[in-house]
């Protein structure tokens, strides 16, 4: 159980080439893959964890053997945020830059196939953040870490919606306080 059958620094070395080398082909396959994941992509990255095991693990099934790799991996991890925090210029390059996907209520058809995204997915994503339809977006981005930013324009429901609950809050406040005065 304790045997390591494989030289330490192969242990070692193996989780740090194999989380390399994700990291560079997430990269290279877009934010999509972190974006949403619809049933396809997530059959994908649970087959990719289970294909990438043995190369992270070679023969070796011991406890300590795995620990050994569970730590090379989570030490790749730390360094590989840290190193990229203290360099900007190369975390940019990493994680790519932002896409615009809809600028005042137009698609860019160009930017949606290059992010292998459809129009049912995209107003999905509106929908999720209770906005009606596409008259109603600024500006809509996917962000690098596979996250959408959506900015509404000033007259669409959300943004009307919300100066109006803002506007019947300031009144309860208003009329609590005139109640404690009394």
């Amino acid at each position: 159980m304790l045997h390591v059958p494989l030289p330490i620094l192969e242990k070692i070395l193996r989780p740090i080439i194999v989380y390399l080398t994700l990291v560079i082909l997430l990269r290279v396959f877009g934010k999509r893959e972190l974006a949403q994941l619809n049933p396809f992509d997530l059959v994908v990255l649970l087959s990719l964890s289970n294909t990438v095991q043995n190369a992270i693990i070679g023969e070796d099934n011991s406890l300590l053997g795995g620990l050994i790799g569970a730590v090379a991996l989570l030490a790749a991890n730390w360094t590989l945020n840290r190193i990229l925090f203290a360099m900007p210029k190369l975390n940019s390059a990493l994680q790519g830059s932002r896409t615009v996907l809809v600028r005042n209520g137009k698609v860019d058809e160009d930017a949606m196939r290059k992010e292998i995204l459809s129009h049912e997915e995209l107003i999905e994503v509106l929908h999720k953040q209770s906005i009606r339809g596409l008259s109603d977006v600024k500006e809509c981005t996917l962000e690098p870490g596979g996250t959408f930013y959506v900015e509404t324009r000033e007259e669409s429901f959300p943004s009307v919606r919300h100066q109006e609950i803002l506007k019947k809050l300031d009144a309860l406040m208003q009329e609590v306080k005139a109640l404690q005065q009394a």
